[in-house]
């Protein structure tokens, strides 16, 4: 196995309650009021709609609000994983990834792990430049055992609800997690700061037309039946956990400048053109360059 090579998941395609639109020549991120199920390859129009898009749009009327899933793994955070993020938003490139305790952050003298004291505490967090940035991983259909739709976020109620009912149903089934028929669900409140405009956030519940007791049952059938065949759960769990840990961030490089522009839009977004400058030679230090000086200075 390559050492630094995050393995994740195998990925089909993307969930996403959002996309980035052209307005007055600029790439924009614009919230949805539904989910959008899309392949992993992109046109001049945005991301290319998965087949399993219109097959579920068929019987939800005009809006995709739920989708049924399954999980892969039966650990709470191999499914769902959220850190506190600083990607550079020139380069794409992530430089630094903590939990609120502790941190991975490139550095000059290569990467390092760092105390991290959360966007709110760190001086290198200003400006909102560092957020909560979530990955889950779901199975849509029973094609491929092994082949998972990834939904990406940074909003602190998707996180906050998926993190708690992965290990809610953790608790219930008996660590049958990767068993359960579970359904991805879009809910909306409202809050002060959204000025009674509804904010969309996922859920996670049992499956539509199921009440807890039936999933549970049908949960430990299956498991049994998995058993049965010889499918190794805990096997599985075991080489997903060693992949995660194989790398320092989970995204690669081909990947992570669709997140930025969609999720770690720059402050002044509103402002950037469709198209892309030529680099600066003005001789003005980098973010990373930033980033380094300014850690420096706080262990002076």
């Amino acid at each position: 196995m390559l050492k630094g090579l995050a393995i994740t998941p195998p990925v089909l395609g993307r969930i996403s309650i959002g996309k980035v639109v052209e307005k007055n020549g600029k790439r924009l991120p614009e919230k949805d009021d539904q989910f959008t199920i899309t392949s992993q390859v992109q046109g001049k129009d945005g991301w290319l709609l998965h087949p399993l898009n219109d097959e579920l749009r068929k019987s939800q009327e005009d809006k995709l609000r739920s989708i049924p899933v399954r999980l892969l793994f039966n650990e709470p955070e191999l499914n769902f994983r959220a850190d506190y993020t600083l990607f550079d938003r020139q380069s794409g490139r992530p430089l630094c990834v903590g939990n609120g305790e502790t941190c991975k952050r490139v550095t000059q003298d290569g990467m390092q792990s760092l105390p991290c004291p959360s966007p709110d505490a760190c001086p290198l967090a200003k400006g909102g430049a560092c957020k909560p940035y979530g990955r889950l991983n779901v199975l849509i259909g029973d094609d491929d055992p092994l082949g998972s739709f990834v939904f990406r976020t940074t909003g602190f109620n998707s996180i906050r609800t998926l993190a708690a009912r992965l290990h809610y149903f953790q608790a219930i089934s008996g660590n049958r997690l990767a068993c359960l028929p579970l359904e991805l669900r879009l809910r909306g409140k409202s809050t002060r700061q959204s000025h009674g405009t509804p904010i969309f956030y996922v859920d996670l519940t049992v499956r539509g037309g199921m009440d807890m007791a039936e999933a549970l049952r049908a949960a430990k059938d299956l498991d049994a039946q998995r058993q049965g065949a010889g499918f190794d759960q805990v096997a599985l769990d075991e080489a997903a956990r060693r992949g995660f840990g194989n790398g320092a961030f989970e995204d690669s490089e081909e990947d992570v400048g669709a997140i930025v522009e969609e999720f770690f839009p720059a402050e002044s977004s509103t402002d950037q053109p469709l198209t892309k400058s030529a680099p600066q030679q003005s001789g003005k230090p980098s973010l990373a360059e930033k980033l380094e000086a300014q850690h420096q200075s706080l262990n002076a």
